[in-house]
């Protein structure tokens, strides 16, 4: 089973969970923002922060709504009939924006998404959003590319899975080293394309090739 990342208990309500805290409050929230913003040597209270703790807490709320979505249900309908096809199904361009676990910056990019079917296929919309069931927690790159193979694995049981995601990252190009427009790419090779080569090397054509 892909493991499910379970929001915080709500307040008052102990957890088996030893790992697992109270869950902040809406207004601890806000106040944890409002220090940032005294950090960050601004006023909180000036007339355009004033409100800025309570959208930052709605954007979290959004940023963050991975963590309450579990990838098993997302992928739980396959279809079968699919009049013997067993070629190549391809996704890619999906679109998706994270945050790095390290410095809680962006990171944003496209993951392309390729499987060999055995017992059947999803609709390809399921495989967009699986990307972004991953792509919405604290991250890195290379465990987002695991976990969206492990989830596809898991569902469709496929012959082989390839999975590339590209990515820029804003704590190399905001902070740091501070190399604007660096691209990272990480990939995941299951079954017959991490057997086969040729397979990887078709795939990797098919992603690149303008006129697909």
């Amino acid at each position: 089973m892909i493991p499910v990342v379970k929001p915080l208990p709500v307040e008052g309500v102990p957890s088996a969970d030893p790992f697992l805290v109270r869950k902040p409050t809406r207004a601890e929230a806000e106040a944890a923002v409002r220090t940032l913003i005294l950090w960050a040597g601004d006023n909180p209270s000036r007339e355009g922060l004033a409100d800025t703790p309570r959208r930052v807490a709605e954007a979290y709320r959004e940023y963050f709504k991975g963590y309450a979505e579990d990838p098993n249900e997302v992928l739980d309908r396959v279809f079968e009939e699919v009049e013997g096809y067993r070629d190549m199904v391809l996704v890619r361009d999906v679109p998706f924006h994270s945050h790095c676990e390290h410095h809680m910056a962006p990171f944003f990019g496209k993951a392309h998404i390729g499987y060999y079917p055995a017992n059947g296929v999803v609709g390809l919309s399921k495989l967009a959003r699986i990307v972004d069931v991953f792509a919405r927690r604290l991250q890195t790159q290379e465990t987002m590319t695991a976990q969206i193979a492990d989830a596809i694995e898991q569902a469709l049981q496929p012959r082989g899975i390839a999975i590339l995601v590209e990515a820029e990252h804003m704590c190399m190009t905001m902070r740091g080293v501070q190399k604007h427009g660096s691209t990272t790419l990480t990939t995941q090779y299951r079954g017959v394309f991490r057997d086969d080569p040729s397979e990887q090397v078709r795939f990797f054509t098919m992603v690149k090739s303008p006129g697909l």
